[in-house]
């Protein structure tokens, strides 16, 4: 009863926070949970999904009575009542309406709140749901929105256990409560610092040739066009794009292939500076490059493509079948 009746809430704090395209789409309405499927195109924002909460709570905590009347479905019609699309009536229908309109503006009926065509059972009072909880937004299909939410006991429970959980990472982060989202923010923006500066190490070992690369990279001549070609450990498959633009640079004129060994995969990545793009193109040398790695495919512009394998053990082979691009 209680989930049936904040239903009927939410549906309408919907239609106030969205638009009157909101329109019931499918529920459920089980002892420990509801669940409501409505028309509309996005996600909600968490402003929208707080100001809905709030306006259902609101309406509960008025404790109005919920009152059921007997009517034709064209007077239901009259007054305003909600009816559920594609919902075929007979010649009388239940009206359930429930609170009083607050703030500015009219309700349906005058100054009702909810007024919906329903056979269901429903609490005596809107205080009888106790409070409200929405667990999160998400897509139902095309078009639809799905929202889940709590009330009563279990809206109570769900609310102490993210307290405690809130409490156990306040007392990680050794920050009172309050703080915590600060926190994490700050650990997120320190992490994100440490990932770009790791990232950065890692790139400029990769050029100067450092641990497990195996020596600097030389370019050699093929067909009148410097190839450097070089396998690197310890660097990822998105390291490789600016790697292959520093080596570019340095080049002058003339194409690059990088192949990285990512743990158990292989990464390749081919640039070619814009003087050769006409005559050579990087796509055709990943395209050549990936099938020795185990891989398919790959693809890019010409001046820069990617491509991934099952191993990179083959590296050799796979830097030979790009050679023979350029060779012609």
């Amino acid at each position: 009863r209680a989930n049936h009746s904040a239903t009927h809430l939410l549906h309408e704090a919907l239609r106030r926070a969205l638009g009157d395209h909101v329109a019931q789409r499918g529920s459920l309405n089980a002892p420990d949970r509801l669940r409501f499927d409505f028309s509309h195109g996005k996600a909600l924002t968490q402003d929208e999904l707080r100001q809905v909460e709030a306006e259902v709570n609101a309406y509960i905590r008025q404790n109005a009575r919920v009152e059921t009347r007997i009517m034709t479905p064209d007077d239901a019609r009259a007054i305003g009542a909600q009816a559920l699309f594609g919902e075929k009536y007979g010649d009388e229908v239940r009206v359930v309406s429930m609170g009083t309109q607050m703030g500015s503006g009219k309700g349906t009926d005058g100054n009702t709140y909810s007024l919906e065509l329903c056979g269901g059972t429903h609490v005596q009072r809107t205080g009888d749901i106790g409070v409200f909880v929405t667990l999160g937004d998400s897509a139902s299909s095309a078009g639809v929105r799905r929202i889940e939410a709590l009330t009563g006991a279990d809206a109570f429970r769900y609310l102490s256990e993210q307290d405690h959980r809130l409490a156990e990472v306040a007392l990680e982060l050794k920050s009172q409560a309050t703080d915590v989202p600060a926190r994490v923010r700050a650990l997120l923006d320190e992490r994100k610092a440490l990932s770009n500066e790791v990232a950065q190490l890692r790139r400029e070992l990769a050029m100067a040739g450092g641990a497990g690369q195996g020596g600097g990279p030389e370019a050699r001549e093929i067909n009148g066009v410097k190839f450097l070609a070089q396998v690197l450990t310890g660097v990822s498959g998105k390291d490789l794009p600016p790697l292959i633009d520093e080596h570019k640079q340095r080049l002058g004129s003339g194409a690059v292939l990088l192949i990285a060994d990512t743990g158990g995969k292989a990464a390749v990545a081919a640039g070619v500076t814009d003087d050769l793009t006409g005559t050579v193109s990087a796509v055709d040398l990943v395209k050549a490059a990936v099938p020795e790695l185990g891989g398919k495919g790959g693809g890019g512009r010409p001046d820069m493509a990617q491509g991934g394998g099952a191993s990179a053990s083959n590296a050799d082979a796979a830097i030979k079948a790009a050679e023979a691009v350029l060779g012609g």
